[in-house]
């Protein structure tokens, strides 16, 4: 029985290793991973800075729950009822209020500031956007509006707009792919296709109640509140599928409304959104098609 078990744990973990390992290849799949540790792969620049100012908290967070750990053991030790039966009447110490108060402001001073430079930056980013997309949140899908590029904003462009519908577990496989690549419970019909290294403005806002835009690995979590748009930022700095979900309570399918966003090489997004703007199923057809022969072409070369 306990082999069994054994054999059943490394199972899973080298499981787990092999999906973590897959992002690696040729499609990068952003995505939760069985026996994930730690945050998700960070694709975009705010994400690692994410990751970055987590684990600087946590720096301070070890060390203080240690302290923290031991002086409360200390005490229960050493001045139990038993080994201290006259109780001290000591009022204060001026030196231990003077540190215990201190110290916690430095600490929170240390926190602090990083972390409003990562607030803002959160909210500005480094360049003008090359690209608008407006994401609407209905019970229980996403519709996604882009802006006309500047060019054709004067000239009466017709304006790119669809729906994202979750894909039942069923029917991943038949319309979709395989399930390593089109997660149960995160595939969607039509994901959000941007260009890759593109600084790209979401516009956030909702058609019925609050919902939440969310995409751990490119760092992405915006609100999505009725009569009212939240504007948020990302650039994707690898060409893959990055997945998310609502992170607000929206309803009875809350759980099932997932986001997927499809970054693509510049020349493969503008194809596709040019094919998109006739009919959005053949330009997706297309653009997963060309993709296919890319990843090959480069399966080939580095033989």
């Amino acid at each position: 029985m306990h082999v069994k078990r054994w054999s059943l744990t490394a199972g899973l973990l080298a499981a787990g290793a092999t999906a973590a390992m897959a992002q690696d290849g040729d499609l990068v799949v952003g995505k939760p991973h069985p026996w994930q540790m730690g945050l998700q792969e960070a694709f975009s620049p705010i994400e690692e800075q994410i990751h970055w100012f987590s684990n600087y908290t946590l720096a301070f967070i070890v060390p203080i729950t240690i302290l923290v750990a031991v002086l409360l053991g200390w005490c229960v030790f050493r001045y139990s009822a038993k080994k201290n039966p006259t109780a001290s009447r000591t009022a204060h110490n001026t030196t231990i209020e003077v540190i215990w108060t201190l110290a916690p402001v430095l600490v929170l001073l240390m926190l602090a500031i990083p972390s409003f430079q990562l607030l803002t930056a959160q909210y500005n980013p480094p360049r003008d956007p090359d690209l608008t997309v407006k994401a609407v949140g209905y019970q229980w899908y996403w519709g996604y509006e882009y802006q006309p590029p500047e060019a054709d904003a004067d000239g009466g462009a017709s304006v790119l707009s669809y729906e994202s519908y979750p894909v039942e577990a069923a029917d991943i496989e038949a319309s979709k792919g395989d399930l390593e690549t089109y997660p149960r419970l995160l595939a969607v019909d039509n994901e959000m296709v941007v260009p890759v290294n593109t600084i790209v403005r979401v516009i956030s806002t909702s058609a019925d109640v609050i919902h939440s835009f969310a995409v751990p690995s490119l760092g992405v979590k915006v609100d999505a509140v009725p009569g009212r748009a939240n504007e948020y930022w990302f650039e994707a700095t690898r060409e893959g599928i990055f997945y998310g979900q609502c992170s607000e309570l929206c309803g009875a399918a809350h759980w099932n409304m997932p986001i997927a966003i499809r970054a693509v090489s510049q020349e493969q997004y503008d194809a596709w959104y040019k094919a998109a703007l006739e009919d959005l199923d053949a330009a997706n057809q297309e653009l997963v098609a060309s993709i296919k022969a890319a990843q090959s072409g480069r399966a080939v070369a580095s033989r």
